[in-house]
C-alpha cells in the first residue's frame, strides 16, 4: 500500500462540480492499492500516517503529527501509485489491486486512520476528480508497507 503524503494548508476533491471532501490545515492522502495488500497493510499505513511527524513544532522542526496538530485528512484514491514505470513510455499497472479489493481497502484505511482520532474526509472511489491543494512547505512524503 503506497500513501502519498502532503502536508496542506487546504485541499479539496471535486466530483462533476460537486465538492465531496475539503480540508483546511492537514494532509493529503493520495492512496495506491496494491494487489498483495489487505487489512493488516491498511492498518499499518493508517497507524503510520496519523503519527508521521511532518509538522513544525515550536523550534520549526517536523515533530509533530496530524494527530498532534489536531489536524484533518482529505484521502483520495489513486491507482496510478501503483505503476510500474521503470522500464518503456507506458505504465504498467499489473501489480495494481481490482477496483474490488482497492475500494474495500480504501474504505478500512479511511476507517482506520479515523479510529485514530484523525477527522477523515474522502473523495470519490474510481470517480473522476479535480483535486485542489495548497501544499504547505511543500511537503511531500511517499511511504509504503
Amino acid at each position: 500500500m503506497i500513501g502519498l503524503i502532503q502536508r496542506v494548508s487546504r485541499a479539496k476533491v471535486t466530483v462533476a462540480d460537486e465538492v465531496v471532501g475539503a480540508i483546511d490545515h492537514g494532509l493529503l492522502v493520495l492512496l495506491g492499492v496494491e494487489h498483495q495488500d489487505d487489512e493488516v497493510s491498511a492498518e499499518k499505513l493508517a497507524q503510520r500516517i496519523a503519527h508521521y511527524r511532518v509538522f513544525s513544532d515550536a523550534e520549526g522542526k517536523m515533530n509533530n503529527s496530524v494527530v498532534d496538530q489536531q489536524g484533518k485528512v482529505l484521502v483520495v484514491s489513486q491507482f496510478t501509485l501503483a505503476a510500474d514505470t521503470r522500464k518503456g513510455r507506458r505504465p504498467s499497472f499489473s501489480s495494481a489491486a481490482t477496483p474490488d479489493q482497492a475500494q474495500h481497502l480504501y474504505q478500512v484505511f479511511c476507517d482506520k486512520l479515523a479510529a485514530q482520532g484523525v477527522p477523515v474526509e474522502t473523495g470519490r472511489f474510481a470517480a473522476d476528480m479535480q483535486v485542489e491543494l495548497v501544499n504547505d512547505g511543500p511537503v511531500t512524503f511517499e511511504l509504503k508497507v
